[in-house]
């Protein structure tokens, strides 16, 4: 009998010791932070269309809230670890797609483009469009995509995190790309159903 229990308690330990790992090697809402922060900046949000104080106050609340009833201090400990986004080559890709917004903004305004659920700029509707604006489109998706792509392997390699996070990292991109869209933006759920942004 007592065999069997200390067997167990070994397996518990080490269930929670692995569940504890995945925590600290991957901080999820760090990338989180750290993506909103870019895509912000890529975008320069305009101070209006930014959170309203009160909205930041709730969210603020809800998160130490979620802070103070998580179960272990490595759950809290991984929460704030800051994630490294200012090496020179993450800079130098942030400065071309920030260089670039202003081309890509008339085609999400018309509808041309939107934002997909794996972190990617997709070409929805060509309708209304030139010979050369259709060029410049397709040139400027795949330029953006390029960099989008690189971006989320050079956060990576600096976090030092393995190539299987990497879809996770888009993932989250693909979070921030699509909350910081403006309403009227075509964005795809999770799903894979493309919907206008609502304001």
């Amino acid at each position: 009998m007592k065999r069997r229990f200390r067997f167990l308690i070994t397996g518990l330990i080490i269930f929670i010791a692995s569940c504890v790992t995945v925590n600290i090697y991957f901080p999820a809402a760090a990338v989180q932070k750290a993506a909103d922060e870019i895509v912000e900046d890529v975008r320069k949000v305009d101070k209006k269309e930014e959170q309203k104080p009160e909205e930041k106050q709730k969210i603020n609340k809800l998160y130490q809230e979620l802070k103070r009833l998580s179960w272990g201090p490595a759950e809290v400990y991984a929460q704030q670890i800051d994630i490294e986004v200012s090496t020179p080559a993450i800079r130098a890709l942030k400065d071309s797609m920030k260089e670039r917004f202003p081309q890509l903004k008339p085609f999400y305004d018309k509808g041309n483009i939107g934002e997909s659920n794996v972190g990617l700029l997709e070409t929805r509707d060509l309708t209304g469009l030139n010979l050369k604006e259709k060029a410049d489109l397709s040139r400027l998706v795949e330029l953006e995509n390029k960099d989008r792509k690189a971006l989320y392997t050079e956060i990576m390699k600096a976090n030092k995190f393995g190539p299987e996070v990497l879809p996770q990292i888009q993932k989250i991109f693909a979070n921030s790309w699509r909350e910081k869209s403006h309403s009227g933006w075509w964005i795809q759920n999770d799903e894979g159903q493309w919907i206008k942004k609502e304001p």
